[in-house]
């Protein structure tokens, strides 16, 4: 940008620290109000980066979201308070961002991102930061940012560790197919609502992702392309991996085969299985109602006991997951066994493992006690 916009007196006084900085200055600044960022989640990550991102003055921060604000997002999803649960999130997020910075345009997308929509929402921004909790939206936003040739500030947390890199192959590095070529196995990696997660981690990261998008935006250090920034919390340590682009990447390698937006809830195993193929599954309201015949059956709980103190259906057998294999002879075969967890998946792993062991009679409950709660006990605590 070879010309500076005009300032305000308000604005000079509220970016007079950038303005003093030889490396940002008039000119930089200008950059900034210039600047478009596409948050991807107005969560754990989000949050840091578009509070930063507004208080920087960066001109238009557009948010994809389409979720409520729960008590358990509140240690660190700072964007949102207390007043703001059952909010959705956008609305809690605009409010606290125009707090921060009201001469920031604030766009909001109430939707998933999604094969269908990602193109033409990425194409109105020119950094995009990916602060998603799950692979078909890495995997897509990965994807649809190589084909726009923008930036994918790229991080993740999980308990207490966290990384962040730049995905960006049109500026010489790697993307994130070419460190992932293939997602894991489905529920064998964990969340943060299953496995936890520190509540500060994802200020350090989801604020080193901000650092990384206005370096981007004003050109001006060493963005991390090709280089990834693990840190481990317990032991307050920063590590740097250097990634290396592959040839042979469908997505960004010399001959691609991927060069459009693909079905990534199929591609990670993700979406619905076939009637014929899905495991055995009743509802929240099959369950109550057998409950309440007094039918002879368990109601087994496969989450962790802290989980379980939480909340728990009454007359539930708490199995954790990890134990099933070896506590199978406490279930009694000729009983209909009913699994769930917090929200289906690992109940779903469970009824697998039972089912190879010669349990016949076994089903999984879907969507687990998030469900139940919703559905049936209004008053349950969900966490």
């Amino acid at each position: 940008m070879s010309d500076t916009v005009e300032f305000t007196q308000e604005e000079r006084v509220r970016y007079s620290r950038h303005l003093l900085m030889p490396e940002v200055g008039p000119e930089g600044q200008s950059r900034l109000k210039a600047g478009r960022v596409l948050c991807i989640g107005a969560g754990g990550l989000g949050s840091p980066a578009a509070l930063y991102l507004a208080a920087a003055g960066v001109g238009k921060i557009g948010i994809v979201d389409r979720d409520d604000v729960d008590l358990s997002n509140l240690h660190r999803q700072l964007l949102h308070g207390t007043k703001d649960i059952g909010r959705k999130k956008l609305d809690s997020a605009r409010d606290r961002l125009r707090d921060v910075n009201p001469n920031v345009e604030i766009e909001l997308h109430d939707c998933r991102l999604s094969s269908a929509n990602a193109r033409e929402i990425v194409s109105n921004y020119d950094v995009v930061v990916d602060g998603s909790d799950n692979f078909p939206t890495r995997y897509l936003s990965n994807d649809v940012c190589v084909f726009a040739r923008k930036p994918n500030v790229y991080g993740s947390i999980f308990r207490f560790d966290g990384q962040t890199t730049v995905f960006a192959p049109h500026l010489g590095g790697p993307c994130y197919r070419c460190l992932f070529p293939e997602p894991p196995e489905p529920g064998s990696v964990p969340s943060c609502a299953e496995a936890g997660v520190l509540g500060v981690l994802p200020g350090i990261i989801g604020t080193a992702q901000a650092i990384e998008a206005i370096k981007l935006l004003l050109a001006i250090g060493e963005p991390l392309v090709g280089r990834l920034l693990h840190f481990d919390a317990l032991k307050m340590k920063f590590r740097e991996f250097n990634l290396r682009r592959d040839p042979q990447c469908p997505v960004c390698g010399d001959q691609p085969t991927i060069t459009e937006p693909i079905d990534y809830e199929q591609f990670c195993g993700t979406a619905p299985a076939r009637a014929e193929d899905s495991i055995p599954t009743i509802s929240v309201q099959d369950l109550k109602r057998k409950i309440e015949a007094n039918g002879v059956l368990t109601i087994l709980d496969v989450r962790e006991p802290f989980e379980y103190e939480i909340a728990h259906i009454e007359g539930a057998k708490l199995i954790p997951l990890g134990e099933l294999s070896e506590r199978l002879g406490e279930l009694e075969r000729e009983r209909e066994i009913l699994a769930h967890c917090k929200s289906g998946t690992r109940s779903a792993q469970a009824v697998e493992l039972l089912r190879r062991s010669g349990f016949g009679n076994v089903y999984n409950v879907a969507g687990g006690i998030d469900a139940w709660a919703d559905e049936i006990d209004p008053a349950m605590p969900k966490y």
